[in-house]
């Protein structure tokens, strides 16, 4: 289905205003675009979705498998979900989550003549903290890291890695209002219309490079591959 069309007539009554962002979940995303997979196995499906195994745990229900997906994620099951989809089934992320956003963000701009910003967006967990919090993975006309690099403080001194990801804060801030289980998968943000800006950067701009993450493997894995290049010296 073209989802678009269906979020416009969902907020028609409300409609929309110049500067808006609406956050939509990448699960009625994958559903609109056909990535549902019948597969029993879950495990088949996380590994067709798999470029590289970050870390691997053993637990008395299962493994859980930490990995990096085709669109630079990581995290755990490659973002394969069994969660709101019919028994037997699985829902993989879509093909390329920036693109979505700008076909949604193009129907919606043309049926309401306003500028707009869209954030898809899917549920994380993070190293060192507990539960899971909503990330961006796709965006059009929006903001997603906004570099501060470079700039000064109050104080008057350069900040030198301050460049908060203000799509992840958008994410998460609408999954305090659509929630995990009541059916409501669009958020719209209003106020913050300094942030959308037609030619911004889709999401992959807030995925690490694999080279420049400190953490780039688990704790046993990196042990196990120093130790087997420890034997070949």
């Amino acid at each position: 289905m073209d989802l678009g069309l269906v979020i416009g007539d969902a907020v028609a009554p409300l409609g929309l205003h110049h500067g808006d962002i609406l956050v939509v979940s990448s699960k009625i995303v994958s559903k609109a675009e056909g990535r549902i997979v019948h597969a029993e196995d879950r495990e088949q499906a996380i590994t067709a979705e798999t470029v590289r195994v970050v870390a691997t745990r053993e637990f008395p229900g299962g493994v859980t498998r930490i990995v990096e997906n085709h669109l630079g994620i990581v995290g755990a099951a490659a973002g394969v979900d069994a969660s709101n989809t019919p028994h037997g089934t699985v829902l993989l992320l879509p093909l390329d989550p920036d693109a979505s956003a700008s076909r949604i963000r193009s129907t919606l701009q043309d049926r309401f003549e306003v500028e707009l910003g869209i954030v898809i967006s899917d549920t994380l967990g993070r190293a060192w903290r507990e539960g899971q919090t909503d990330v961006a993975i796709g965006g059009s006309g929006v903001v997603l890291l906004d570099d501060l690099r470079g700039t000064t403080d109050t104080q008057g001194r350069v900040l030198d890695v301050t460049a908060p990801a203000v799509g992840d804060e958008l994410a998460s801030a609408a999954d305090l209002v659509k929630r995990k289980s009541t059916g409501l998968p669009v958020a719209v943000v209003r106020g913050l219309g300094h942030l959308v800006v037609p030619d911004a950067p889709g999401a992959r701009i807030l995925n690490r490079p694999s080279e420049n993450d400190m953490f780039r493997l688990g704790t046993d894995e990196a042990y196990a591959q120093g130790f087997e290049a420890g034997q070949r010296a």
